[in-house]
């Protein structure tokens, strides 16, 4: 490809159609280009490299604990984490995912640390390439009967029970179920450490919210597409006016007089 004789225009529509490793074929010539403009896409390529570089071997780290595992002969890992235990309203939701051991998503992380657009585009991404996604939901009546705890433990065992795949390992943020009897091993701050569990972390969180936003159509005054059940100054304010709904968890608004 003949940049010299292309347009600044031409070159960056060409370039953006590159991978970052095809771009990086481009620097040199890009340098010698006596044109200004040009020069930048050279210095804008190194840029964008290093930051690809750094987020790999972030990746990298994430995907230690099932590498190790791999090693093990353990073929169909699962990554389980929780989305929901806080709120004063909605279920509290559970994600089981098995990610293939050859691919890496990138931008992937605890989902409290991702914007909701990037959050949204990565749950689609987790679907499409994983090998298997489970989804296990307990709503707030159960919560209000046996308590979040033992909610979100069963809810995580709905989403494993749910998978089409049995895993061969669990890997699980924070907790341990002990009437499963597949191995697992938890892990505190798993969604930041394992890149398994970090993908049920944002399949669980924009399952929920999605789940908590359709509360709008029925109770608007209630701000839930903002706050998705937390409790924030909006939503006590709501409460205070309107009253609690069917979807709000009794036991955590006692000292409201609920």
């Amino acid at each position: 490809m003949d940049l010299k004789n292309m347009s600044a225009h031409e070159v960056r529509n060409f370039l953006q159609k590159l991978s970052i490793e095809e771009k990086l074929k481009y620097v040199t010539i890009l340098k010698d280009d006596n044109r200004k403009t040009i020069k930048k896409f050279a210095d804008k390529i190194e840029r964008e490299y290093s930051k690809f570089i750094g987020e790999r071997e972030r990746i990298l780290k994430m995907c230690k604990i099932e590498n190790e595992l791999y090693n093990q002969n353990y073929n169909l890992i699962a990554g389980i984490d929780e989305a929901g235990r806080g709120p004063l309203a909605g279920p509290v939701v559970a994600a089981a995912v098995i990610l293939p051991k050859d691919k890496l998503i990138f931008g992937i992380n605890d989902s409290k640390k991702i914007p909701e657009k990037k959050r949204y585009k990565l749950y689609d991404i987790i679907n499409e390439v994983a090998i298997d996604v489970g989804i296990g939901i307990v709503d707030n009546e159960i919560i209000d009967k046996i308590n979040i705890f033992n909610a979100t433990k069963l809810a995580m065992k709905k989403a494993v029970l749910s998978l089409k795949n049995k895993p061969d390992f669990l890997l699980i943020d924070a907790l341990k179920l002990t009437d499963i009897n597949i191995k697992q091993k938890e892990i505190v701050k798993g969604d930041s450490l394992s890149i398994s569990i970090a993908a049920a972390s944002i399949v669980a969180k924009v399952t929920r919210d999605r789940i908590v936003i359709e509360y709008e159509k029925k109770y608007p005054g209630y701000g839930f597409k903002n706050h998705k059940g937390y409790g924030t100054k909006e939503h006590y304010k709501a409460i205070k006016e309107f009253g609690i709904t069917p979807f709000h968890r009794k036991t955590f608004l006692k000292s409201l007089g609920d």
